[in-house]
């Protein structure tokens, strides 16, 4: 059953207090981490975050109802808001003392809208009339005003991620105002607005935070606008509009993603995916901004996959009313208590979980029948790796055997991806050997992604298995084979020798004799060693292998020692001592070799012609025919068998002076 759907929430949810049992529910973004606040006498507070570590539970004065809290990152300073007028703050860190300490916001008349931690000593404040950014001083229990900015605002939205704040301006609220904060500064970005929807006059529209979203996808920062369905324009649906907000420059609409139908939405990033959320029909839709479809200079886009349901999750009761054997019971998806933060999260605060939505690609293979549309898909997801080489499995041996354009497609696309991790890590390799200068400090290492299917991965996943499948015409698995290796030399990626091998071996095993010759003939199988070595090992099955072989040890001009190897073995040692001088190699080659050949063939008159040759060499580079008794001639054997053979008298004389 879960195998149909493609989203789900997470396995190991974090468990909190749910909202009946507790008076206020708290989601720091920032830390991922849900503050559980139980007032009464004092106030009681429960963290809990992703691991054990961000958990904890403490206790402090009940100063009032707490409206926001927080800690700084790595839980080392906690801040709570109890009115509009200040902050009030407790130092976690150890060996400093654990008493509150407050601050006012110091613009007068101005009402804290809430705060957003930038670091953990570096605190925003969000008035309705501007920002004030300090420095938390917890030694001295004290702030630093680093900056403050005077501006007029409805509401604010911070993406911890890239550490940008937005503030909803002017009456409609739909110009928004970016700021950046980095290591005790910040700055003032491009302000831009959101475009809202007609209305007949004199409505006027404003814009809701409950509209906006902002989150990272591609490693680009956006903004994600919900624009309602307008009768006005009698428009199909809601979308949802896309703002590009860079660090420098002015922002722009890029993106529009049609939902085609009406209603509450709420929106998650998943895997750089737009995940919308749609509550009366109950289902999700997913976009892939990087999927295009041109609309004139926006960017247009539908649901990838149709919409489905996040798969069904069951709970288990806890508490006393909790019987011990009670089986889980069914999760209301798409409840009205669920909470949606970005990018990835869903809380129910009724039920006291915090989930984290995935997304799975083994569903996804059924429903995107276009496997050029699906690769593209795939190749930008993180844990894509076997899901491809599954895709790749199937469209060989499924409903698509013997459609060689799309298998043609889908290896092209698969080893456009590998070539760019191939000269990524070419320019890293050169950069570094280059020496440390200014150009190679910029150069990252590059990562290697589950994207980078190399030839290693195709060859025992898909195209070994693939070569053995019965009921799979010869013709066809060859023709794929050489796809495969054609996609690779089209993007310049050296074929390793192991795929040549399983081309001749398919065909040796269907006798394909005359097709492996033309492909040796013609080049179309790279010359290598190993793949020389497999032609000899062929010989017995097929005759002329032995030259091939030969011809491409030849070709090679670093396999001399293969070559003369291979001559000697197969008693050709004449041939063996003409290459050798061919080639310029017959002083330094190994006398003693070529006399335990040539004593192998039993030819006496053989033996003669090999023993006058290295004597008349010996007698070149030493002015003596004799041998040295070194470990690498060691030829006493070879000397006497050919005194006992031809006659001491036989044997050459030194040249006398």
């Amino acid at each position: 059953m879960s195998d149909e759907y493609y989203l789900e929430l997470s396995e190991n949810p974090v468990q909190f207090e749910n909202a009946s049992s507790v008076n206020n529910v708290f989601f720091d973004e920032a830390n991922k981490q849900v503050f559980a606040v139980r007032s009464g006498g004092a106030t009681g507070v429960v963290v809990k975050g992703p691991d054990d570590k961000s958990s904890v539970a403490f206790r402090m004065d009940d100063k009032g109802e707490v409206k926001c809290i927080k800690f700084s990152l790595g839980n080392k300073i906690l801040a709570v808001q109890r009115t509009t007028k200040s902050v009030d703050f407790m130092n976690f860190i150890p060996d400093y003392p654990h008493l509150e300490f407050s601050h006012e916001c110091k613009t007068k008349n101005a009402n804290i809208l809430g705060f957003c931690w930038t670091n953990w000593n570096e605190i925003v404040f969000v008035t309705d009339q501007g920002i004030e950014f300090y420095q938390v001083l917890p030694d001295k229990r004290t702030l630093k005003l680093l900056k403050s900015q005077s501006i007029n605002v409805n509401w604010y939205m911070y993406c911890p991620e890239t550490a940008v704040l937005l503030l909803s301006t002017t009456v409609q609220g739909n110009v928004l105002q970016p700021f950046a904060f980095k290591s005790a500064t910040v700055s003032k970005m491009s302000k831009f607005e959101i475009e809202l929807p007609a209305v007949p006059k004199p409505a006027k529209l404003s814009l809701s935070e409950r509209d906006i979203a902002v989150a990272t996808i591609y490693d680009q920062l956006y903004v994600m606008y919900l624009k309602h369905h307008s009768r006005s324009t009698n428009s199909p649906g809601a979308e949802v509009v896309l703002y590009h907000l860079p660090r420098e420059g002015t922002c722009r609409k890029t993106h529009v993603l049609k939902l085609n139908t009406t209603g509450k939405f709420a929106l998650n990033v998943v895997d750089n995916l737009v995940v919308v959320h749609h509550q009366s029909s109950q289902t999700s839709l997913i976009y892939d901004i990087k999927l295009r479809e041109l609309d004139g200079a926006l960017n247009v886009h539908q649901p990838v996959l149709p919409a489905q349901s996040i798969n069904p999750y069951k709970i288990h009761l806890t508490g006393p009313a909790a019987a011990p054997s009670q089986a889980p019971v069914p999760c209301e998806l798409y409840s009205s208590s669920w909470s949606v933060f970005q990018p990835d999260i869903i809380i129910s605060a009724s039920e006291g979980y915090l989930w984290y939505l995935q997304v799975k690609l083994q569903p996804t293979l059924n429903l995107l029948q276009d496997k050029g549309k699906l690769m593209d898909f795939l190749l930008r997801r993180r844990d894509c790796k076997m899901v491809i080489l599954s895709v790749c499995s199937l469209m060989l041996t499924g409903g698509d055997k013997g459609n060689l354009s799309v298998v043609a497609t889908v290896f092209d696309k698969l080893n456009q991806v590998y070539k760019e991790y191939l000269d990524a890590e070419q320019a890293y390799t050169a950069a570094m050997e280059s020496g440390p200068s200014r150009s190679s400090t910029s150069y990252k290492r590059p990562v290697r992604t589950q994207a980078v299917i190399d030839q290693s991965d195709m060859y025992t996943h898909v195209l070994s298995d693939f070569t053995e499948k019965k009921g799979v015409k010869h013709k066809f698995i060859i023709a794929v084979l050489m796809e495969y290796i054609r996609s690779l030399n089209q993007f310049q990626i050296p074929v390793q020798h192991y795929l040549y091998e399983l081309v001749i071996k398919t065909l040796v095993q269907h006798n394909l004799f005359y097709m492996l010759h033309q492909f040796l003939q013609y080049h179309v199988l790279s010359d290598s060693k190993p793949l020389a070595c497999l032609l000899l090992s062929l010989e017995s099955t097929y005759p002329p292998a032995h030259q091939l072989s030969l011809d491409m040890l030849k070709r090679l001009s670093t396999a001399n020692d293969e070559i003369v190897e291979v001559l000697l073995s197969k008693q050709q040692v004449l041939g063996a001592l003409r290459f050798i001088r061919s080639v310029g190699a017959h002083d330094n080659v190994s006398a003693r070799k070529f006399l335990d050949a040539a004593r192998q063939t039993n030819d006496t008159m053989l033996f003669y012609t090999i023993f006058r040759f290295f004597e008349q060499r010996n007698m070149r580079l030493r002015g003596n025919p004799g041998f040295t008794e070194n470990i690498r001639e060691h030829c006493e054997e070879h000397v006497a068998y050919f005194k006992q053979v031809f006659g001491e008298n036989a044997l050459m004389k030194q040249a006398t002076a």
